[in-house]
Formats: C-alpha cells, structure tokens, sequence
C-alpha cells in the first residue's frame, strides 16, 4: 500500500511562521524568535550526515511501499543535486527555514516539487537531528583516531631514538630520581592510548540508530528501522522511541574523552614550555612553532604550546555546558537540546588542530642530552638508591635506612657536592658499616639501570616498552 504525505512548498498569502510547520501558526514569527530559533548557521555542519540519513530513509520507505518507486528516484535525485550544490558551494542556506533539514527539504521541494514532502514520512526532526549527529560524531571519532595513532608513533620514533638520554624526574617539580628520557616520552604515549581507548569505546556505545523513533512515540507506518540501522552503519536501532530522541549520553562522553585528552595535551604543552625555557634548557623547539617579541629580540616565545595549555579550558567549559543543559531536561526532546552542537564542533576543531600541532613540536624538537644529564645528577637524585643499598647489604628496615641517608644528604648539601663525591671516610663517619661497593650506584647510570622492575626505567624495560607499542601500532 502506497501512503501519500504531501507539503505544499508554495509560500501562503498570510505569512506564517514556517510553511514546515505553520499549519496552525496565524502570524509570522517575530525577527528575535528567528534569530534565537535558527541554528542553521551551526548545524550546516550536519548537511552531508542530513543528506545520507534521509537517503537510507527513503530507501526504506520505498522497501516497505510505504512511497513509490518513482517517488523515490525523484527524492534520491534531487538529494543528489543538493549534495553537488553543497560540494561546489552554490547551496543557499536560509536562517528563515532554522536548521540544516528544514533548509534541504526546502530546497528538494524547489527542485522536484511537492513530491519532496515525502521524504518527512515516518520520521520527524527529533530523530532526524539525533541520526546526523551520531553520524557525524562517528566520524569525528575516526578522524581523531587516526590523528591520535599519527601521533602515538611519532611519540614512539622519539623515545627510541632517544633512549640512552638521562633525564630527571621530577615529583612536586624538584628532581626525584634519574629516568632515562625515552621512559617520560613513553608516559604520554600511554595517555594517549587510553584515550584512544576511550574514543573507541564511545564510538561503539553511539553506534545505535534512532532514525523511525519519530518525534517520540514511534510511528505507525510499517517502517523497518533495521534496514535503515544497517543501511547508515550502525549496529542495531534504538531500542526505546523516548531515548533515542532525548539522549545526548553520546555527545557528553565525546566531551569528557576530548577534555581529558585536552588535559594530557595539557600537561605535555606545560613540559615543552619548561623544559625551553632558559633555566631548564632542555629542548629547543622549532623556529616554526614559535614567535619573537615585539620589544625583546632576544626572545623565543612558545606560543603553540602556551595556547595548547590554555584552549583546554574551552574543551572543559563545552563539557560543563552541556551537562547544564541536560541536567534538569524532562523527557523526551527538548529545544534546550539545540545547544549541543556548537561546542561539540568547536572541541573537535581544537583537538585535531592540538594533536597536529603537537606531533609537530615532538617532532621537531632538539634535545639537549649534556643539560638533561647535568640536572639528573644535580638534587641528590639517587638517595633512594642509597638507601636502598642500606637495606640489600646492612639489613636496615627501609625506614631506618631512609634516615640514615637523609643524614648523608645533609652532609653533602653541608659540602656543596653530590653525593657520588663524598669520601668514603665521610660515609664511614656516619655508619662504619659501608665499604667502598656503595659507589657503584650512586651514578644515574647505575641508578637507572638498577630500576628494572617490569615498567621501571632500565634499558631492558623501556625497550620492552618500545616493543609492546610497535606491536600495538602495527609498526
């Protein structure tokens, strides 16, 4: 059986308020509700996913006789022409029409006249909206993904060619203990694993389709949402008309992923920043990615990495936002939900355009190994590896052993030298007990090297590291 819906596009003589749903409407809308109710300049973003989506419905529509054949072939024409026109941009977007559906199925009436109105059939914005949106989040994901992954391996070249390199490690940002350079590169390749997870994960909790669940009650054409679930990509339909309209869990985990991701981009920018500066002289970071002073020729200022730093604040207000707007939303759809698009395309631009930039500073940043060394001596950075010999050759309880050294440190801040440079009559002053192997690890070297429990610093374990990530790379 064939089920006719027909729009007539033709503009009334009383001028209502949207021909698309003005049936009932006596006065046009005023110029203000228009400006606040148009979202076309943000969800214009959606027009291809808007396309594709109503393709796969129209399909569907025409597989269960719900339109024609031929009606079908008319609409899957005109949306081929729409999406030429947007390609080429010769499309003409209208705030009057407000969103990115509206404006389409105004222009597919234009080009195929009033047959164009079936295409609303058995569906309407609430999960129109909603299906574009988890396509173009999907999308998005991949894009990261794939950006991420770019990263990682560069992240992962760096630490291997680096990987003899003595670096300090720093707790409360005073030297803790001798790390070996490779082995802090290799942190963030961790964070950004898990993040990578994340993505993952939320891409496959959003692979469900809404499209059939109509405004939010379902619909009563024998449409079949599986055919059009699977058609799009997706790995089964909505289960529930009411939330598959109304949830936007989808949109908040591909914030709270891209804030946290934010964060770790965050705290790498900070280090890149340090670690230039002139009283860490760690790096040079590349001509490119910086910017001199206006007044002071001497300068080199970081600001790629600065700005890094500070545009995670946007991510984290775009989550923040949309979690006000959700909070207090009874069911099912709401205009409230309009929000949920302008941040979401803001924190996607940022974050690629972070993850690019920041691929080029690892990338193109010189290391100074002499400096990195020099710190990791300075700071009595290998007390613990005292202390911990205390423990291995005199039996001390770690606690007893761990005043002991504190008391040689003392010693050697007393004397202004390390504590590799204290005599072994200084040692035997405090306890008679040591002999002269206890210098065999006050080096970072031996230090580093003595660090080789599974994830430690040691040679043998970064280099385990650097193997589980090139399997994990597919490098």
């Amino acid at each position: 059986m064939i089920y006719d819906v027909v729009v007539d596009f033709k503009m009334s003589n009383k001028k209502k308020s949207n021909e698309m749903w003005g049936g009932r409407f006596s006065q046009k809308s005023t110029d203000l509700l228009t400006k606040i109710n148009s979202s076309i300049d943000i969800d214009k973003r959606l027009a291809f996913e808007d396309i594709l989506g109503s393709q796969a419905h129209v399909e569907m529509l025409a597989k269960m006789n719900i339109i024609s054949k031929q009606t079908k072939k008319k609409i899957l024409s005109g949306l081929k022409k729409i999406e030429k026109e947007l390609k080429d941009g010769d499309f003409v977007f209208d705030n009057f029409l407000e969103d990115i559906h509206m404006n389409i199925e105004s222009r597919l009436g234009e080009i195929i006249g009033s047959e164009a109105g079936h295409v609303h059939t058995a569906r309407s914005r609430n999960d129109q909206v909603v299906t574009d949106f988890r396509l173009w989040i999907r999308k998005a994901i991949e894009e990261i993904e794939f950006e991420l992954s770019r990263l990682q391996m560069t992240i992962l070249k760096k630490a291997e060619q680096n990987i003899e390199i003595i670096f300090p490690g720093y707790t409360h940002l005073q030297v803790a203990q001798p790390v070996r350079f490779s082995h802090h590169l290799l942190a963030y390749l961790e964070m950004f694993g898990r993040d990578l997870e994340r993505f993952k994960q939320t891409k496959k909790r959003l692979n469900e389709c809404p499209l059939g669940a109509a405004a939010l009650a379902g619909t009563s054409f024998p449409i079949d949402r599986f055919y059009t679930a699977k058609t799009l990509g997706f790995s089964t339909p909505m289960r529930n008309s009411m939330d598959a309209v109304s949830d936007r869990d989808f949109v908040l985990e591909f914030l709270s992923d891209s804030a946290i991701t934010m964060v770790h981009f965050s705290r790498l920018a900070e280090e890149l920043i340090l670690w230039g500066s002139i009283e860490f002289d760690f790096i040079s970071l590349p001509d490119s990615l910086v910017t001199g002073s206006s007044i002071m020729p001497q300068k080199k200022n970081p600001d790629a990495a600065e700005l890094i730093r500070a545009k995670t604040g946007r991510v984290n207000a775009a989550l923040l936002s949309l979690l006000t707007v959700m909070k207090g939303l009874p069911l099912a759809y709401a205009k409230d939900m309009q929000e949920d698009k302008e941040t979401v395309f803001d924190t996607f631009d940022t974050l690629i355009l972070v993850i690019k930039i920041t691929q080029e500073l690892i990338e193109n940043m010189k290391v100074k190994k002499t400096n990195m060394y020099d710190a990791a001596s300075k700071g009595f950075s290998t007390a613990t590896d005292l202390a911990d010999w205390f423990v291995r050759n005199l039996g001390m309880p770690f606690r007893e052993a761990h005043a002991l050294t504190g008391k040689f440190v003392e010693v050697a801040s007393e004397k202004n030298i390390k504590l590799s440079e204290l005599s072994l009559d200084d040692l035997k002053k405090v306890n008679p007990k040591i002999n002269k192997d206890v210098f065999k690890i006050l080096s970072p070297e031996n230090s580093i090297e003595s660090r080789n429990s599974f994830g430690g610093t040691a040679s043998r374990e970064i280099k385990r590291q650097i193997r589980f990530w090139k399997r994990r790379l597919n490098v």
